[in-house]
């Protein structure tokens, strides 16, 4: 199921349907890293996917330039999930440089705002598929899809799973940029505070009760029907 979700764009390492998941449908959202390094086949290719709108949860100085021009058909929505300039982001800066899962039950908590926002635009995006991305498409990228596959009944394994599949993905991306193997730096920081990953996003998952997240933060009755129906049919 796994190796079937798997999307070889062209310029892209990280992507995959979220399709087969719980009862997630495929071609329905898709979680990936920046696209900005797709070539022009890389951008068709997503077209013929059905990929419609591009949901960036970077902050604005992290985007640059893409390598192709997108086509014209296609929608970004800049939706920025980290809550800068908060007591939370200089908190967790410093913890875990918001680059595990040990701060997501914290944001969940404290700053669910840009995270309904995002599933909002996913709800309200022109029919087709839906990309959305951070810079690497691990942690902001992972919380989001956390979210919606929370939402979307899909079990506790496969959601970790999916996680997890990302170290594998970036490694030789990280490993051109001289940065140090991030899930052995992950393991090491979680470690220390007496947990794993697994066990860290098991914790999140079991404890995020679900539409009452979203309803309880913002979502009205008929955004959380027409996300469902995004991602269910």
């Amino acid at each position: 199921m796994i190796n079937d979700r798997e999307l070889s764009w062209d310029g892209c390492v990280n992507g995959r349907d979220l399709g087969g998941l719980g009862r997630v449908k495929p071609r329905a959202v898709v979680r990936m890293e920046a696209p900005t390094r797709l070539s022009e086949a890389g951008w068709a290719a997503a077209w013929a996917h059905g990929v419609r709108t591009v949901i960036d949860l970077r902050d604005p100085d992290e985007r640059e330039p893409d390598h192709a021009p997108r086509p014209a058909g296609i929608t970004t929505v800049n939706v920025p999930l980290d809550p800068v300039g908060t007591p939370f982001y200089e908190r967790w800066k410093k913890i875990d440089g918001l680059g595990s899962p040990l701060h997501y039950p914290a944001m969940l908590a404290e700053h669910p705002e840009p995270l309904i926002t995002a599933a909002r635009a996913i709800a309200d995006a022109a029919p087709g598929c839906v990309v959305f991305h951070c810079a690497g498409g691990k942690d902001r990228t992972g919380l989001l899809a956390l979210v919606l596959l929370t939402l979307a009944e899909a079990p506790l394994e496969e959601i970790i799973a999916d996680y997890l599949l990302t170290y594998d993905r970036m490694k030789q991306w990280y490993d051109e940029r001289g940065f140090r193997d991030q899930l052995a730096a992950v393991t090491e920081l979680l470690a220390a505070r007496d947990t794993t990953i697994e066990a860290s996003l098991t914790s999140t998952i079991t404890s995020l009760t679900m539409p009452e997240f979203l309803l309880g933060n913002g979502l009205s009755d008929a955004e959380l029907s027409a996300l469902r129906a995004r991602l269910t049919g």
